[in-house]
């Protein structure tokens, strides 16, 4: 009679994450090292994005841009957005609801998570616009959640569209955002 071993990863939750150095992500328990550190033109989009996040929200008293927080979503999921949108008040090191946008700007080592994982968490826990940013290929997936499903709006390469943030609306120009 052969014994196999058996593996059980170990199952993480937000307090080991708390003591853990450098970026990561935790998602039903599985840590994820954020790293590399993001390239020079991940890095160049992301200001950019910021930067047009900014200036359309100038006029919102409700709605603020932030750069990569964590995302609490519950005691083993935690994970951090490249630009996001809240329109709720932010009270603490981290938010615990759901963005109105995020921008997720895919690499070769985050491209699967980004695209599966995340998607799904995003479109399960309510987030309205969910826009995914391939720098290579200078395109833009933005999906829109409608009856709890994303239903893709457009591939954007230099468009302006027009998100619908509840509280706000804003206008937002994807030719600005690409390296030059």
């Amino acid at each position: 009679m052969s014994h196999a071993l058996s593996f059980d990863p170990p199952h993480y939750t937000y307090d080991d994450y708390k003591l853990w150095e450098g970026r990561w992500e935790l998602i039903g328990g599985t840590a994820y090292a954020m790293s590399p550190a993001p390239s020079v033109q991940h890095q160049s989009v992301s200001n950019k994005i910021a930067w047009q996040l900014e200036t359309a929200l100038e006029h919102c008293a409700e709605c603020r841009a932030l750069l990569p927080v964590d995302w609490r979503i519950s005691e083993d999921t935690v994970v951090q957005p490249d630009n996001l949108v809240v329109c709720h008040p932010v009270e603490g090191a981290y938010i615990t609801r759901a963005p109105e946008l995020v921008f997720e700007i895919l690499s070769k080592s985050t491209a699967l998570k980004d695209q599966h994982t995340k998607f799904t968490i995003y479109e399960t826990e309510g987030v309205r616009y969910y826009v995914m940013v391939n720098v290579e290929d200078r395109v833009c997936k933005v999906f829109h959640l409608r009856d709890g499903r994303y239903i893709k709006l457009a591939d954007v390469v230099d468009e302006t569209l027009s998100f619908d943030l509840g509280k706000c609306r804003i206008a937002f120009n994807f030719g600005l955002i690409w390296p030059r």
